[in-house]
Formats: C-alpha cells, structure tokens, sequence
C-alpha cells in the first residue's frame, strides 16, 4: 500500500498553509487527483521565479529539487517551460506559491544573501 499523500490533499495543504502565513497561492494546473505529481514554482517579487520538483533518490525517497529558473530576460521561456512541462505529464500539478521564501513550505531552507 502506497504512503503517500494524495496530490489533491498535498496541493491544498500547501495552499491553505501559504494563505495563513498571509501570502497568495494557486493552481496554475490541476493534475491527476490522487497519484499525480507536483512542481512548485516560487517568484521572488514577481519575477525571478524558480521551479522545485521532487526527484527520486537512490535511497527510494524522494526531494525537492530546483529543476529551473527564470531569467529575467527571457520571460518567455520560462511560461514555455511550464507549458512543456505540464504536456508531458498530465498528471502534473504546477501549484505558485507566492509569498517570501515560498520554499520553506516545501521544507526547504533559502540562504539569506
């Protein structure tokens, strides 16, 4: 039996938890209910966003990752990136999580400087 927690619940755990720390979060995509998987994408004063997605370890488990990040100058290609993204995985959840140091909701540490 799988352990894991229903991307739905996750999703909305993570939005609720944003919301409550006084920041703004949405679904950009809905994936498949219960298995699909999550990207979170994080802006820093409405740009400057990275992506994290979990990525399989050797151990079996699975870890944030930051997978891209935007460069200011090509804007674009980081919308085209998500739209791609979200193509080859349709049970994909892409979820922005827009508040400072959004990665602490995914149990990440951000260095300040």
């Amino acid at each position: 039996m799988d352990s894991r927690l229903p991307a739905h619940l996750e999703v909305a755990g993570l939005i609720r938890s944003v919301e409550a720390a006084g920041g703004f979060a949405a679904v950009l995509s809905k994936g498949e209910r219960d298995a699909g998987t999550i990207m979170v994408v994080v802006p820093e004063n409405g740009g400057n966003s990275r992506v994290y997605e979990r990525m399989p370890q050797l151990d079996g488990t699975r870890q944030w990752h930051c997978s891209y990040r935007e460069d200011p100058e090509k804007k674009q290609e980081f919308l085209d990136y998500l739209n791609r993204r979200g193509r080859q995985d349709p049970d994909l959840w892409i979820v922005e999580l827009d508040i400072a140091q959004g990665e602490r909701f995914i149990g990440l540490e951000m260095n300040s400087g």
